[in-house]
């Protein structure tokens, strides 16, 4: 079907289009956290997109014109916007501005799907939401305003692709994705409805229920949906890995003996008393304690790359702190305080790639730190609950990866110290506090006390039991730890800077003022300490300090013998709340394996897995359901207006009703005209569907008696009529194809079989009166008399020509 579209129709095809390219970009609002950025980027791609598609429409600008312009506007414009920082006085692009923006446009893709979100709009990531706006809004509009009116519908494919693109590169929330997706899709049905010449305005009541039936059932069916959404980012594996990098508490006691007095990081406007964290370990294999990712446990977090801002959820003080790295501080952990909310590099490291874990609050730099290396974080510092809050608090309930290996010690200390309590709050602080006072302190270097390095299972055991517990925060922390896995507390090592004083404990005085209002403060070898963080319920992870007073240093008029596990135990040890090994059987459905699980019984097994394979089944067939609940509805409602028409109003009325069945259906099929005699539609629908056209000549003529003659209709007389038109409609159904004949059944022309409403007959005298059988007034239901019926109208009264009555056979 060619028709060429008017200058003013091509403007609302490519309006239209911009709209929903738009809408679909709209999911990518989200991963740039700009949103004053976005707009810049999307909303001018998209209408240069659309301009160049119609600069098509004039015969001297061929499709080489075309490319010229897109190319022009990608590689010249695109990068302008994307690239400011490259470019001149930002408005005249350099060579560094071409060469990124040509490297962007393919790498800004993988830079999304790569990098958590917010990504910012660093490094030319808009490059991707430019490309996406202009070239599929480029051809969505080609195809828009195409003469041929169906090839205007392969439009839809550039918007789809638009819309799956940016959903996968999105986030699992998405920018109000239930409202962009409903008018996406409403707009796009209205658009191709009016290009294609299917809108009937009259209809629009019924179209109205439909859009509206299609949109609750979508929203029912994403309700019974997974609430997982399919993000390319999700699936992505990063190239970096935690278990490539040796144990970072392996190297703390190198630090401390060969940069003991040395300055290793300097920090500004860092509020007073902040701990810094390198690195946080939550696995240990026997031999050290190392990070881990999901792979290990599930509540485990993923290092991701992140770009210039971080989401978090933590609440408390907002702090901005710029860092600087001096020599000696040579490795790949960064150094961090709080919960970070960006991260700039400045000078030369600018565009140095990092690696965050939102769960531990740090970061790797895989090309490492180095002197000079300075940057600036902006964070939140968690506020630090009391010890009545911690003591009154239970342990949090989150799956780690198992400590292998562990010294029975562990297990005997940790109970014989804190057996007894049932909050894990106190057991952490019992823990703590019997570390502190029981053991002593020592680094192990020259001219101190002997204690070896390391944190194992064999130190830790010789903490434990040997003759003397002594050692410096790696050993204490690490039996913490462990001691705090035993009793079911989530457990784990910190690894960081500590603004400390001479006994070790944490100051507020170590900062000093700047020349401004700033204040700064700096950390040497000595500085660098371990310590541990136990997750509770609505605190989170709280910090754990057991390493003794570094001035509390053994010497032999003292003890410093360990302390016997029998004469701790002052009342009998009750379960733990949430114990790491609970003897407990799970009833029912578990989902346990080994001896502490009981197996399911038959009928709770496939009752849940009936109901896993149906839920299973309705989100992968989400679409088909919802088509066919939409056909079955569909249906219903034609199935319900035919009864309605058969049962309603008078005789009379129903005859007419009749007729208006059999011509809908006919009109459904196409090829009939809406309007005409009933002895031209007869005509035209026994041509249609080689049918008797003698049985559909009768039909109409009984309908014109019985809606002109003014005579009375028995019920009998509809009642056989609307048999005949029965068997007739069944009968023009089956001359159809079996395509067709679906396609007529779902078809909504005219799906609204009019029933007049029941009015007085005329009389004999009114109808003489008038002259003109066309003079009688008719309700829009009714159809236009025949020409059979004004001429014989007088035939019909003399000769009192009415349809067979059955009661008189």
């Amino acid at each position: 079907m060619i028709v060429r579209q008017s200058k003013k129709q091509q403007g609302i095809s490519l309006a239209a289009i911009a709209l929903m390219m738009v809408l679909a970009q709209s999911n990518l609002i989200d991963v740039y956290a700009d949103h004053m950025m976005w707009i810049a980027a999307a909303i001018p791609a998209t209408a240069l997109g659309t301009a160049i598609a119609f600069a098509g429409t004039r015969y001297s600008l061929t499709i080489w014109w075309q490319l010229t312009f897109l190319t022009l506007t990608q590689f010249i414009i695109g990068p302008v916007i994307a690239l400011p920082s490259t470019t001149i006085a930002h408005v005249i692009p350099s060579l560094d501005t071409l060469s990124q923006g040509w490297e962007m446009t393919f790498g800004a893709f993988k830079y999304l799907i790569s990098v958590a979100p917010p990504v910012g709009t660093a490094y030319g990531s808009l490059m991707a939401v430019w490309t996406i706006g202009l070239w599929l809004a480029f051809l969505a509009g080609t195809f828009a305003i195409s003469d041929h009116a169906w090839t205007s519908a392969i439009a839809a494919i550039p918007l789809a692709t638009a819309m799956t693109v940016c959903a996968l590169l999105g986030t699992s929330h998405g920018w109000h994705r239930t409202l962009c997706g409903i008018t996406f899709a409403v707009l796009l049905i209205i658009w191709m409805a009016w290009r294609l010449e299917f809108m009937e305005w009259e209809r629009w009541f019924c179209a109205l229920v439909v859009v509206t039936l299609a949109a609750g059932l979508a929203v029912g069916g994403s309700a019974l949906a997974s609430p997982h959404r399919l993000i390319l980012r999700d699936t992505y594996n990063p190239p970096l890995s935690p278990y490539d990098y040796t144990s970072p508490l392996s190297s703390m006691r190198s630090y401390i003996k060969d940069h003991r007095d040395d300055t290793l990081l300097t920090i500004t406007n860092l509020p007073a008393g902040t701990p810094v964290r390198l690195a946080v370990m939550d696995w240990f294999d026997g031999s050290v304690w190392n990070l881990s990712d999901s792979s290990k446990a599930s509540d485990c977090a993923n290092y991701q790359r992140v770009g210039t801002t971080i989401s978090t959820d933590e609440r408390g003080m907002a702090f901005t702190a710029t860092f600087t790295v001096h020599r000696g501080l040579a490795d790949v952990w960064l150094p961090l305080a709080g919960a970070a909310t960006g991260v700039q590099f400045l000078g030369k490291d600018e565009n140095s790639p990092f690696y965050y874990n939102r769960d531990t609050n740090s970061a790797i730099l895989p090309s490492g730190t180095s002197e000079g290396l300075t940057y600036i974080e902006s964070g939140i510092i968690a506020d630090t609950p009391t010890d009545q809050q911690i003591s009154t608090a239970k342990a949090a309930n989150i799956s780690q990866p198992k400590a292998l290996d562990v010294p029975n010690a562990v297990s005997t200390l940790a109970s014989a110290a804190a057996g007894g309590q049932s909050r894990g709050g106190a057991a952490a602080q019992d823990l703590a506090a019997m570390l502190r006072s029981s053991g002593w302190f020592s680094h192990g270097l020259q001219n101190d006390y002997p204690s070896a390095a390391g944190h194992g299972n064999y130190r830790v055991n010789a903490l434990l039991t040997g003759t003397t517990m002594v050692g410096d925060s790696e050993q204490y922390a690490s039996a913490m730890a462990l001691m705090a896995r035993e009793l079911g507390l989530p457990s784990r090592v910190v690894l960081g800077f500590l603004p400390k004083d001479e006994d070790g404990d944490i100051t507020n005085a170590r900062g000093k003022k700047t020349s401004g209002s700033g204040t700064e403060i700096t950390f040497t070898g000595d500085d660098i300490t371990a310590w541990v963080e136990i997750k509770l319920r609505n605190l989170g992870w709280v910090a754990f300090y057991p390493t003794p007073k570094e001035s509390k240093i053994p010497d032999d008029s003292q003890s410093s013998a360990p302390p016997d596990p029998k004469n701790l135990v002052r009342q009998p040890p009750v379960p733990f709340i949430d114990p790491l090994r609970d003897q407990t059987q799970v009833r029912g459905q578990s989902a346990l394996s080994g001896t502490d699980a009981e197996v399911a019984s038959s009928d709770e097994s496939f009752w849940l897995q009936f109901h896993r394979a149906a839920r299973t089944a309705a989100i992968y067939s989400s679409p088909l359901w919802i088509t066919l609940t939409v056909c079955v509805l569909i249906l219903a409602f034609k199935a319900l207006m035919i009864a309605l028409a058969q049962r309603r109003g008078s005789p009379r009325t129903r005859i007419a009703a009749g007729w208006n069945a059999l011509r809908t259906l006919a009109v459904q099929s196409g090829g009939i005209p809406l309007s005409g005699t009933r002895r031209n539609q007869a005509h035209a629908i026994a041509h249609q569907f080689g049918i008797a056209n003698q049985a559909l000549q009768q039909l109409g003529r009984e309908a014109d008696y019985a809606t002109f003659s003014g005579r009375n209709i028995t019920p009998a007389q509809s009642t056989q009529y609307w048999t005949s038109v029965k068997r007739l409609r069944t009968a023009m159904l089956r001359s159809m194809p079996r395509l067709k004949r679906f396609r007529t059944q779902l078809s909504l022309r005219g799906v609204t079989v009019r029933i007049p409403r029941q009015s007085r007959s005329p009389s004999r005298a009114e109808i003489l009166k008038t002259g003109s059988a066309g003079r009688i007034h008719r309700t829009s239901s009714v159809s236009r008399p025949s020409r059979a019926s004004r001429d014989n109208r007088h035939k019909y009264q003399s000769q009192n020509t009415r349809p067979a009555d059955p009661s008189r056979k």
